[in-house]
């Protein structure tokens, strides 16, 4: 049976993003993997969402979302002790965004803090299931900021190494998850580095921005980072508008992304939406076996994430396969 489906695992959360008068805040669905699973429905790929929500109006609204877009829930969890986390966010004049922090909560943590082994385990049979028709795990390290839930990532590694499922992982280095968790808060930075790069061993396919590459592997040379990792995955560096850098089926370059006249308004999952384009590509049309190949797919994911920033907001922004198409087709006409 050939494997066509993707998994995603970890955070589903609420983007508090600055309204552009800088009066208030608009809010947005996101959360990297729950960015990446409906980027890639949008891209005609069946995709799967593993997660922790809360049981509030915010899981209610995010769970008619996925629905929406025909987002496998089967393994969702819903805690009642906690609470979906939203995250503010600010951006500068160009459109680029960063963290100012979280809402408070009156609960100690956050549900995607603790999504549960024990629950995945009595889903065992599904999951396995599930699994045999998987050809991409795909996750970041967020979770590994509370130790229920890296627990629980590291059973499904497991799971996925057992039945043959690869592993893609977007490192999506975020410190002020660690800095605001009570599981993790405590722990150095020196210390959260080295259980992240122990992390990424389990990696097939490994995902960094520029400035992750450096400061997690003191290098930028994708080929070099791949040969540090027990997987020696593949391994691709983005870098805003600036050309990617990839290390692919032992072939190495750097492709130019496509460019747009319209202004960039809200970058917020633009690297998502990239992951979910290239993902899309690796299995719609199979693994890529030369330079071209590869320059065609980092040129789609490309557009993906393009597109996704002349907008604003993460899952609302993202294009479908269509309007990925017709956007490639006006640059060579």
């Amino acid at each position: 049976m050939k494997r066509k489906k993707v998994i995603c695992i970890g955070e589903a959360l609420i983007d508090r993003i600055r309204n552009k008068s800088n009066q208030g805040f608009t809010d947005f669905f996101g959360g990297a993997p729950a960015n990446v699973a409906c980027a890639l429905r949008k891209l005609k790929i069946d995709s799967t969402f593993i997660g922790s929500l809360g049981s509030d109006d915010y899981g209610k609204k995010f769970i008619t979302q996925f629905n929406e877009l025909d987002v496998n829930l089967d393994f969702l969890q819903l805690d009642n002790n906690s609470s979906t986390r939203v995250v503010n966010v600010d951006r500068d004049q160009f459109g680029d965004r960063f963290f100012a922090g979280f809402e408070e909560s009156s609960h100690s943590y956050f549900a995607d803090e603790v999504l549960s082994k024990k629950l995945i385990e009595k889903e065992i049979l599904n999951l396995e299931k599930s699994f045999l028709e998987t050809k991409y795990l795909v996750t970041g390290t967020i979770l590994l900021s509370s130790q229920i839930s890296a627990e629980t990532i590291f059973f499904l590694f497991e799971q996925a190494k057992k039945l043959g499922v690869k592993v893609v992982i977007d490192l999506n280095w975020r410190e002020v998850f660690w800095d605001h968790s009570s599981f993790s808060s405590g722990i150095s930075k020196e210390a959260r580095v080295n259980l992240i790069k122990k992390f990424l061993n389990h990696a097939n396919v490994l995902k960094l921005a520029k400035e992750e590459a450096t400061l997690f592997f003191e290098d930028e040379n994708p080929l070099l980072i791949s040969q540090q990792l027990s997987n020696r995955p593949d391994v691709i560096i983005t870098d805003g508008k600036n050309p990617v850098s990839w290390y692919i089926n032992g072939l190495r370059g750097i492709t130019e992304t496509p460019t747009s006249q319209k202004k960039i308004v809200d970058t917020t999952g633009a690297g998502d939406a990239f992951l979910a384009g290239l993902i899309s590509k690796l299995i719609s049309s199979g693994y890529p076996s030369n330079k071209l190949e590869i320059e065609d797919y980092i040129k789609f994911a490309g557009v993906c994430g393009l597109l996704t920033c002349l907008g604003e907001g993460a899952i609302e922004q993202q294009p479908y396969y269509e309007k990925v198409n017709k956007f490639l087709g006006s640059l060579i006409s």
